[in-house]
């Protein structure tokens, strides 16, 4: 009663539940833009918090006329759910979990009992019509590839995840609401959705790109998908509507699922590279079989399993994504076209571009994406030339490293003798030895003697110079004499200034 009261006004109420996701932010901005209905937009949190684009925008505006309204509402609580239907007309029941947690008791609790209770509330509150976004994946088995599946194609007796089997068993329940009362329902099946306002698989290839992951193929890469541009999304939700509207169309589509896409099949790792090149990064191009993968997903899921509780994120790296990675998954969208007038109203090529040009702050600005390892390395010099990502600077350090290790350690040279040689071969070269300040030889006479020690031992085991070990003593204490003397003319010195200073 609450949510209708917070409504007010004439005309017809729809209700969009999941209002904030990703797809059904689109699903609301259009219904919202036909100037047909008024809007509640039904979410868990306990208020719409709008982005800087939506408050100036058109959802924005609406809110602050009353052409839309928020409510409140979880799922799984049959009083919430009861009233933000209050007085709608229509029920496009959008909202699920995160498909990639594969976690049952979420799925079932929201997707299965969830939609048991929009069910009750539609008829309890008279709702007409209810449109359910299920799935593709409700027809997937993680094994088969679906080439051009059409609705005829029946459930797997075993499914990938948790996520597509609940959804399966909502779709059945809302396929067997149909007619209850006078409700009306179907269910729309959108494939692999993209576009503005993703949060998930653009965001994601960024990450991967930016960590250097982004190079792999997972399989063969010569799996096709279809993928479906949100706003088409969308306007299949809406052509649903519209046909259970009317009665003759209620007679064909009512009780019934439909497969929604942009109608361009296309290989998922071509998709892929064409929104990272867009982007400004390299296409994926090392193949990695799913062989190779899946047991590694595995042990991640198990990871995943053992410490979440403990606050481990959400891996990508799963079963399920791996083999909806490799697999072919194209269907036939002819009954929707048929029985729905449904045909893309956005094509996959703009699609593709608008989606990539509203992910400016993603853009690689033609910088090269950094891998983890030339983070390590402080993403310099240093980086390019031990990742080989400079060959010419690479080769021309291995080649001064193996001139500096024959100079100094394979020609047996003592190690004054060695350091002479190299700084004549610095200054030959034009590059100038700076005086060294006295404040560098401020060390005490044993710390001098331990030094040179040190630094004796160390030659000697590294050139094999034998007949050195006769003079070692002698020169450790020349050395450390010759620092002492340095030490003692240092402090004679300061001594001086001070005096100087005094006077």
């Amino acid at each position: 009663m609450a949510a209708a009261a917070a409504g007010g006004g004439d005309g017809r109420w729809c209700v969009v539940t999941g209002g904030r996701g990703f797809a059904a932010r689109h699903l609301v901005a259009m219904l919202l833009r036909s100037g047909e209905w008024l809007v509640r937009v039904a979410d868990l949190p306990p208020a719409i918090a709008l982005d800087r684009d939506e408050e100036e925008g058109i959802l924005g505006a609406a809110l602050r006329e009353g052409r839309a309204a928020y409510a409140s509402a979880d799922l799984r609580n049959k009083a919430q759910v009861a009233a933000a239907f209050e007085g709608a007309d229509v029920v496009f029941h959008m909202a699920a979990p995160d498909s990639s947690i594969n976690n049952f008791h979420l799925h079932y609790s929201v997707n299965v009992e969830g939609t048991k209770n929009v069910i009750d509330a539609c008829i309890r509150c008279k709702v007409k019509r209810l449109i359910y976004t299920s799935s593709p994946s409700v027809v997937f088995d993680g094994i088969h590839g679906i080439f051009d599946a059409d609705e005829s194609m029946p459930y797997p007796d075993k499914f990938n995840d948790s996520y597509s089997e609940t959804k399966a068993d909502a779709e059945k329940l809302v396929m067997k609401a149909n007619g209850r009362d006078g409700l009306l329902t179907c269910c729309i099946r959108p494939s692999s959705i993209f576009g503005p306002g993703d949060k998930l698989l653009v965001p994601s290839l960024v990450t991967a790109a930016r960590a250097g992951k982004s190079k792999y193929i997972i399989g063969d890469g010569s799996n096709y998908y279809d993928f479906t541009y949100v706003e088409n999304v969308a306007y299949g939700h809406v052509c649903a509507e519209k046909t259970l509207s009317s009665e003759d169309g209620a007679k064909r589509a009512a009780g019934k699922t439909y497969f929604i896409t942009n109608m361009e099949a296309i290989k998922f790792w071509e998709f892929m590279s064409l929104i990272l090149e867009g982007l400004g990064y390299e296409r994926p191009s090392i193949k990695i079989p799913v062989s190779v993968m899946m047991p590694v997903a595995h042990m991640v899921e198990w990871t995943y399993k053992t410490f979440a509780r403990y606050g481990m994120k959400i891996p990508q790296l799963t079963p399920s994504r791996i083999r909806l990675l490799s697999c072919n998954r194209t269907f036939s969208c002819s009954r929707a076209k048929d029985q729905l007038g449904y045909e893309p109203i956005v094509s996959l090529k703009d699609g593709l571009k608008r989606t990539i040009e509203s992910y400016p702050h993603l853009q690689a600005q033609n910088q090269r994406s950094i891998s983890k390892a030339s983070i390590f390395l402080g993403n310099g010099n240093l980086a390019k030339t031990v990742l080989w990502e400079d060959m010419k600077q690479t080769m021309t350090v291995l080649l001064l490293l193996a001139v500096i290790y024959y100079h100094l350690f394979t020609c047996g040279y003592t190690f004054i003798t060695a350091m002479a040689k190299l700084f004549s071969l610095t200054a030959l070269f034009g590059h100038k030895v700076e005086k060294l300040e006295p404040s560098n030889f401020h060390i005490t006479q044993v710390e001098a003697h331990h030094i040179a020690h040190s630094v004796s031992s160390t030659w000697n085991s590294l050139v094999g110079f034998k007949a050195y070990e006769k003079w070692e003593d002698t020169i450790d204490d020349l050395v450390g004499n010759a620092c002492s003397v340095v030490t003692h003319f240092v402090q004679g010195q300061k001594s001086s200034r001070q005096k100087h200073a005094d006077n």
